[in-house]
């Protein structure tokens, strides 16, 4: 039997005037749902910055009667309901200041498994397909769970790819389990369900697909995560409101480039070049970033081109094999090896960075990749 806690904390959270932030004032306050709907009309003053106003609607007893309501559906639907204020939600989601106050959730993964958060356009283009392809195939031996919002396009090519590849897969809802948008992915949430997925929304069972809903179902999908990805994006898309909430909650973001003249793309350039998300400029290189590095072995059956197909220079070799044999030399203690000036030295190196076979850090410092 679900616990009276829940009960009071969906009738406190469809109070008008309660949101997740007061919701959150009410807790440290009264120390449980159940007392803040209980006293919290009688004791506003004790809250600091909330009024009689704010108050006013708890305790209505139709906000009780349609928390019955609601954790029958659960029930009768298999819906768990996590609450923040008892420490239920995954660590990274918890520690976001505007996370919500209660979760539904459908189906279970291991929230141990490192998770990363992959979005992007609903009008996805053959390129945006080929990465996410690739990215998967990539990763095949590594073990994570894909998060998305079970759009169209982008989310849904993850999803499925997620599936075919054997990883747990996140839908994160933008309504509530009553309804399922877009109808054309009803199969593809049961798929998910039946594969060890899950799909987590904030909205309770009545909740429409809202417009203003699913800008706030993305800073889920970027909270769930240590990195996002955004693979293609317009100006202004909603995948761009996903890496701002990354950002706000310091998580890494990168995001796929393209043709400056290709609308799908330009949302991931703006992200760029405003120092929003790093560029992926490889899939080896993203994969090393993310952490999911695997054995060399394995790297070099999944991209055997990048070390058949280059060849050093004399000039590049030499330094190459320096930096080789003194991992995190200084630039200057590299010209003192080779006796050459610092201005002849960095054009060399960037070559060796750009090929990939050098990495660059602060105060100057190299390492063979």
């Amino acid at each position: 039997m679900i616990s009276e806690e829940y009960l009071y904390a969906i009738a406190l959270r469809e109070s008008s005037q309660i949101g997740d932030i007061n919701f959150h004032k009410l807790i440290r306050t009264f120390g449980s749902a159940e007392n803040a709907w209980k006293k919290a009309k009688k004791e506003y003053k004790k809250l600091t910055g909330i009024g009689q106003k704010t108050v006013s609607d708890i305790g209505n007893e139709n906000h009780l009667k349609f928390a019955e309501k609601e954790l029958k559906f659960c029930e009768k639907n298999n819906i768990h309901i996590q609450l923040r204020h008892l420490e239920e939600f995954p660590t990274l989601l918890n520690e976001c200041i505007d996370a919500p106050s209660i979760l539904y959730q459908k189906g279970n993964i291991d929230n141990s498994i490192q998770k990363i958060s992959i979005v992007g356009t609903r009008n996805m283009t053959s390129y945006g397909k080929q990465f996410i392809g690739d990215f998967f195939e990539a990763t095949q031996s590594s073990k994570y769970v894909s998060v998305s919002g079970l759009a169209l396009g982008v989310d849904k090519e993850v999803h499925e790819k997620s599936i075919l590849h054997h990883k747990p897969t996140v839908a994160v809802l933008a309504h509530g389990f009553e309804f399922l948008y877009p109808a054309k992915n009803r199969k593809l949430s049961e798929k998910i369900l039946e594969e060890g997925g899950m799909l987590l929304t904030e909205f309770n069972s009545t909740r429409k697909p809202d417009r203003e809903n699913f800008i706030q179902r993305n800073r889920i999908v970027a909270g769930l995560s240590p990195a996002t990805i955004v693979v293609e994006t317009r100006f202004g898309g909603g995948s761009v409101s996903t890496a701002a909430f990354a950002n706000d909650y310091n998580r890494e973001v990168f995001a796929l480039p393209g043709k400056i003249t290709d609308t799908h793309s330009q949302g991931c350039n703006q992200l760029i070049l405003y120092n929003k998300a790093i560029a992926i400029s490889t899939i080896k290189d993203l994969i090393s970033m993310l952490g999911l590095n695997s054995p060399k072995e394995k790297i070099g059956e999944l991209f055997p081109y990048s070390e058949t197909a280059i060849q050093l220079t004399d000039s590049q070799e030499t330094i190459y094999q320096i930096i080789k044999d003194h991992p995190q030399i200084s630039l200057d203690d590299l010209t003192q090896e080779i006796a050459i000036s610092s201005h002849k030295i960095l054009p060399i190196i960037l070559e060796l960075e750009l090929l990939g076979k050098v990495k660059s850090f602060s105060g100057r410092q190299f390492i063979v990749i």
